[in-house]
């Protein structure tokens, strides 16, 4: 194919690159689909163990494989003494995303895993790339307060056991529900940057950790992860629910973004800010503290009048709702985009393995030069200026 006939599309919009099974979002409905679940019913019969092997294995586990199922990934959450010790090691000014960047590619290290340039891997087995994260995580906060390491429990899911191991005393049974329905959530969302980041390190058939270290680093950016932790900031500029209109008539005359707000494959309200909301609105009444739904729901309202009026009626996503909940959990907002990655690594490696064992082939898309014509080269003497 030319240049010439060719299609350019900037940042591949509209371009399919691949065929996958993992995931569909209509975006016209308003629907998310894992292997052709809908999303609210995963979020809210389901849980994280589950929809992992049903996101590896293309199917959902009988009642013995998911016992089984439970045991590997639940046996895979002690992190290395030498990851702990990266931990404790790691500068406090950094960003906790470069940790797991890079001790997602070291923990492979420590792990019994087929050669690099093998076209399979072992990676449903080991499985340490997908339970370790939320160690990592739970570990670094830990360390970053002064406190010792909290060893994982095998009796508790996987959204518990990292509440667990992040406060040091175990969570009410309504929030290791919540935390583990919130990794469902954003465990999966198709060809977003990272997953596709991850699908072009897996198809020159680097390492399933290398293609996962490399989707760590495409979700630190803040055009992609960190949506939720602008939410927070917003709700602390607003104060209070009856702030709400003086803040917005001042953000869009600054024709300023209302984080939370709209989404790039939705066009109407992303299916997972239902739930999302269900559970903000669980946690204020279990907890006795409403503020920041209510002033969430005023930020709703009031923004989706101002843009019908215009003709442009945009509806939350699922971080409008998403670092309320955290928050209201006890989790800082340095640790929104980690957690994040704590669901997402299972789509993450889904994905690897579907590019590597389904007829790869290396992606080598062409670029559109805009750059000078051919021209001599001038030595050093004859140049000026």
């Amino acid at each position: 194919m030319s240049l010439e006939t060719g299609t350019y599309s900037k940042g591949l919009e509209g371009i399919i690159a691949d065929e996958t099974t993992v995931c569909r979002i209509d975006g016209q409905k308003g629907k998310l689909y894992y292997r052709g679940y809908a999303i609210e019913e995963l979020a809210r019969s389901s849980d994280f163990e589950e929809v992992t092997y049903l996101l590896l294995y293309e199917k959902l586990p009988s009642a013995a494989e998911l016992a089984e199922w439970r045991r590997r990934m639940r046996a895979s959450r002690t992190i290395p003494a030498q990851v702990e010790e990266m931990i404790k090691a790691f500068p406090p000014g950094a960003h906790p995303m470069q940790l797991l960047q890079s001790v997602v590619a070291y923990i492979s290290s420590y792990v019994e895993h087929t050669i690099q340039h093998s076209t399979t891997c072992n990676c449903r087995q080991t499985l340490h790339q997908v339970v370790q994260v939320a160690s990592v995580v739970a570990a670094y906060q830990r360390f970053r307060e002064g406190k010792d390491l909290v060893r994982p429990r095998l009796d508790l899911s996987h959204g518990a056991n990292f509440l667990f191991m992040f406060r040091g005393t175990e969570p009410e049974e309504y929030e290791g529900r919540i935390m583990d329905a919130c990794l469902v959530l954003h465990a999966e969302h198709e060809f977003n940057a990272s997953t596709f980041t991850a699908r072009v390190v897996a198809s020159t058939n680097s390492t399933c950790y290398c293609s996962i270290s490399a989707a760590m680093g495409a979700l630190h950016g803040s055009l992609h992860g960190g949506a939720n932790e602008k939410v927070m900031d917003m709700l602390d500029a607003i104060g209070s629910r009856e702030r709400v209109g003086a803040w917005m008539d001042k953000a869009i005359a600054e024709k300023r973004k209302v984080p939370g707000m709209g989404h790039r494959e939705y066009k109407v309200k992303d299916p997972r800010s239902y739930v999302m909301e269900e559970f903000l609105k669980e946690l204020s009444e279990k907890k006795g503290d409403g503020r920041l739904y209510e002033i969430l729901k005023e930020v709703e309202k009031q923004f989706r009048e101002r843009m019908e009026e215009k003709g442009k009626p945009l509806y939350p996503n699922v971080d409008f709702f998403s670092g309320a909940v955290y928050t209201l959990l006890g989790i800082p907002k340095l640790l929104f985009t980690p957690i994040f990655a704590m669901a997402r690594v299972a789509g993450w490696l889904a994905h690897v393995l579907e590019q590597r064992e389904h007829n790869n082939r290396i992606y080598r898309p062409e670029s559109l030069y805009k750059g000078p014509a051919e021209r001599p080269y001038v030595p050093l003497s004859g140049r000026t200026g």
